[in-house]
């Protein structure tokens, strides 16, 4: 019986240490193996979770305690005697004499029986008088000493009490003595100090509002006349970049550009210096000055500053900006288009991503994206996801294909139960979101390049990343999208 017993126990052992499937190891501990000489963990994915806890067990209570009670005592038996016999006391002439070991009786045992009978009557009288004058001056005395002990007992306390009270009147004089002190000196020296402070302030403000008043005044008398813009836009325009280039427009600069003649003509920096020009640039990053964590209309309509005076009194210099998915939609839907990325790192390296295919749906599909052709020095992150990662961990960084997602429209690949699990509340912009990114050239900007998971606001890898190039937890210095029709 001892051995089938000694074999079950083995069987269950044997059986609880092989609960451990395959399947439930964590995404995360994959990667990490597998990226084991890498400086960063990739965080622009966020890996399926299959990990379980085991369910806390609960200790049965102890038995209560027990011995050390006592006894019931035995009673004594009584003690049995014999019974005293009376005392014979010898008799002469009808009066009882005592033992002649008590002396010789004189007078007599029967005259001191005659005379203690005569004075019996007068003695009892007298005791009884005087035992109730006793009892009642042993009541009155009671009385008397219960009345000085509780007197005694109030004379205590009332004199504690007042002890008591003269304590917090001294604490309570002090106190107001204190504050009395601090009251007078606040009187004295800091209110008047603080009067001519405030007045100081008070005679500045006015001063600034007077200086207020005397630019508003100028400014409406200098918009009374028309404003002369000091930044002019060329004469020469067409559907794009491409077509201005070959009308002649040869300087980078903003142009006024119309792709469909149903909408209203819109500005635009124009790339003509780039691999042969007739770029039209749709985002630009360089200095973090323009937040990209917008909201989906914002994203369609576009947002930022095109293009600035760059000393030559043209808008030659372009500035932070998304050009507007709406106008991207057009402008790659009049035919093929080609893309461009351009990126710098903080120590001035420079790579490229092109796509010779490259467009994006109207808003009825989503602003869904499509690219092909890749060619370039940066890494092919919209088609083939991060390189770091292997397996279902890199398809879930693939942007082909996605639709366009922000933090107020969610459209990515991340399928999750808690609605603030979005990637673009998470990595800071709007994009072709997946589950989540390999490339984020709209998210937030750091300075510097590397940062860390505690830097970021929800502590993922939410900077201006290619992963393809330089990882992931580095934010590119510079970054821009160029597109223009496809050509041989």
């Amino acid at each position: 019986m001892r051995v089938l017993l000694l074999f079950a126990l083995c069987v269950s052992a044997v059986w609880c240490s092989s609960d451990y499937d395959e399947d439930d190891v964590d995404d995360a501990a994959v990667i990490k193996s597998d990226n084991a000489t890498a400086s960063v963990d990739a965080r622009g994915h966020r890996p399926v979770s299959r990990g379980r806890e085991p369910v806390p067990t609960q200790r049965p209570a102890p038995p209560p305690i027990s011995g050390g009670s006592y006894r019931g005592r035995p009673t004594k038996a009584p003690v049995k005697g014999q019974k005293k016999e009376a005392t014979e006391y010898p008799d002469a002439g009808g009066c009882k004499h005592a033992y002649e070991e008590l002396g010789t009786l004189c007078p007599t045992g029967c005259e001191l029986r005659t005379t203690l009978l005569k004075q019996e009557r007068n003695v009892k009288t007298a005791i009884n008088d005087v035992r109730g004058r006793v009892e009642t001056l042993a009541q009155s005395a009671n009385n008397v000493y219960r009345y000085t002990t509780v007197l005694g007992q109030k004379i205590k306390e009332n004199q504690q009490q007042t002890l008591d009270n003269q304590n917090v009147v001294n604490e309570y004089n002090l106190e107001l003595e204190e504050q009395y002190t601090f009251i007078k000196d606040n009187i004295d020296t800091k209110i008047p100090s603080n009067i001519r402070i405030l007045r100081q302030v008070l005679e500045n403000l006015r001063s600034k509002i007077q200086k207020l008043e005397t630019a508003i005044a100028t400014q409406v008398e200098n918009c009374r006349s028309p404003c002369v813009t000091t930044c002019p836009i060329p004469v020469v325009s067409g559907k794009e970049c491409e077509e201005i280039y070959r009308k002649g427009g040869e300087t980078s600069e903003m142009y006024l550009i119309q792709p469909d003649s149903f909408f209203r003509p819109f500005k635009v920096y124009c790339d003509m210096a780039t691999h042969d020009g007739g770029w039209t640039v749709i985002q630009n990053r360089q200095d973090g000055s323009v937040g990209f964590g917008r909201t989906w209309d914002s994203y369609k309509s576009g947002f930022g500053n095109i293009a600035a005076n760059g000393g030559k009194g043209i808008c030659d210099m372009p500035g932070e900006f998304w050009l507007g998915n709406e106008k991207i939609s057009q402008l790659t839907n009049l035919g093929a288009t080609e893309a461009l990325f351009e990126m710098e790192d903080w120590d001035g390296a420079k790579v490229t991503a092109q796509y010779t295919g490259f467009t994006v749906q109207n808003e009825a599909n989503k602003y869904q994206l499509s690219v092909s052709g890749y060619k370039g020095t940066a890494g092919n992150a919209l088609m083939d996801g991060a390189s770091q990662l292997k397996g279902e961990n890199r398809t879930m960084t693939i942007h082909n294909g996605m639709f366009f997602s922000t933090f107020d429209r969610d459209n990515d690949g991340w399928q999750h139960s808690d609605p603030n699990k979005q990637c673009s509340k998470e990595d800071g912009g709007g994009w072709w979101y997946n589950r989540c990114h390999a490339a984020n050239p709209n998210g937030r900007y750091y300075w510097g390049g590397y940062y860390t998971w505690d830097m970021a606001k929800h502590g993922t890898d939410d900077g201006v990343v290619w992963m393809n190039w330089k990882d992931s937890w580095y934010s590119m210095k510079k970054m821009s999208i160029k597109i223009r029709p496809y050509f041989n």
